[in-house]
């Protein structure tokens, strides 16, 4: 007799789905992830609305392709005999050009040998860091709004996820000391992202600080999401690792992504606390053989030249600048991030006489009825997240869209 969650169409093995997936349930849901729904209602507005071109402020990943010389050196390594095999945990020059851009940017010091590991992007990270601490009950407290990975792996673990809302009144830092004892009790890791996506926010010294404090006092590890940290407008960029303490009681994963164009390449590193490292390499040893070699090779060459960020960096200064003063005209309140490629805002409360009890609608009517798309977070105050990663050839294309934005915008007669 099939199971009460089965029906005749399900396959045989319906009952067997994991329960860190949904189990015998596992399809039926419908609940539809944030970017899926995006990319739906993109669709739908490119349908209804073919002669209205789409604004698309939604994408998070950069627009250019990676530095002709990266792309040059990746030509060369790619015919070497020596780059055909398995990568395992990395090669040494991808290492060593770790070790001297954390120095020649951060001054941080790190052993090549026992300091840094490799990972296919940093989102694998993320996924394996969890396997490393999280036992069953055990808990990961992690910002919100935030990147989920790390999250989602703890309750594959059994563990449980603690959120820490990002608050505008708080400089959208954690509010570390409001965490409940017994979930401070209980508490293996500590997930934090600076600069922040989507918030835009930028980590102090002081800040830093109070987290080596709190992991101390708790035993609790730090991770720190470092992808955007190239992308940092408020001051120099800040490296958790900068923190006298910090390399003992944590990690900080870094991304070839953001900063370099390397979006599609799949590489980033995890360096710190050398215990933390190894172990996180013994997770990974089990999940994959490595990044092919000849991709590391090209990005060492990208590490060890320091114009390639700053050019990236500045482009996307210009852009949000541009998108600050464009969103402004309409009535939204924008300010420019400390870093990241995002600009994080509040969420209109009606365009004309349609209101918006949430983020989550104002983006829909935005995108399918506007053809404006942009990314909607309700977790912790209704914000919209856009991104300058637009596509555009030049500036001039630049300031047409820009133009185009407060064209369309300005006729809904936003409240806020």
């Amino acid at each position: 007799m099939a199971d009460a969650a089965t029906t005749t169409s399900d396959p045989w093995f319906q009952t067997l789905f994991a329960d860190r997936i949904g189990g015998a349930g596992y399809g039926k849901g419908t609940e539809i992830y944030k970017f899926e729904k995006i990319k739906r209602a993109k669709r739908a507005a490119l349908a209804a609305h073919p002669d209205l071109k789409l604004l698309d402020f939604g994408i998070g990943e950069n627009d250019d392709m990676a530095a002709p010389v990266v792309r040059e050196a990746m030509k060369k390594e790619i015919d070497k005999l020596d780059n055909r095999g398995y990568a395992d945990n990395g090669i040494q020059n991808f290492k060593e050009a770790v070790v001297e851009f954390m120095k020649r940017q951060f001054g941080v010091d790190l052993d090549a040998a026992s300091e840094v590991v490799h990972a296919i992007g940093s989102k694998p990270a993320y996924a394996m860091l969890p396997a490393v601490f999280i036992n069953p009950g055990d808990v990961t407290l992690m910002t919100v709004p935030g990147y989920p990975v790390a999250g989602t792996h703890t309750r594959y673990y059994g563990g449980e996820v603690h959120k820490l809302p990002l608050l505008e009144q708080n400089g959208f830092l954690p509010d570390l000391d409001g965490i409940p004892a017994e979930i401070r009790k209980r508490a293996k890791l500590l997930v934090i992202n600076y600069p922040n996506s989507p918030t835009g926010a930028v980590a102090t010294k002081d800040f830093y600080k109070r987290v080596i404090e709190f992991a101390h006092k708790n035993q609790v590890v730090i991770v720190q999401d470092a992808a955007h940290i190239l992308l940092t407008f408020n001051g120099e960029p800040l490296s958790f690792l900068q923190i006298d303490g910090a390399k003992e009681v944590g990690v900080e994963v870094h991304s070839m992504s953001k900063g370099f164009n390397m979006i599609g390449w799949r590489l980033g590193w995890v360096c710190g606390h050398p215990k933390i490292v190894q172990a996180f390499a013994d997770v990974k040893d089990n999940s994959d053989s490595g990044q092919f070699m000849a991709i590391q090779h090209a990005a060492a060459l990208a590490l060890r030249t320091p114009g390639i960020p700053v050019q990236i960096r500045e482009k996307y200064r210009r852009r949000l600048q541009k998108l600050v003063a464009a969103l402004n005209k309409v009535g939204f309140q924008a300010k420019m991030p400390g870093g990241s490629y995002f600009l994080y805002a509040k969420t209109p409360v009606a365009a004309g006489e349609r209101t918006f009890a949430n983020a989550e609608e104002a983006s829909q009517f935005l995108i399918t009825e506007q053809s404006v798309c942009c990314v909607p977070w309700d977790d912790a105050g209704a914000y919209l997240r856009f991104s300058a990663t637009y596509l555009a050839k030049d500036e001039a294309e630049e300031d047409a869209l820009m133009a185009a934005t407060v064209e369309r915008l300005g006729k809904l007669k936003l409240k806020f």
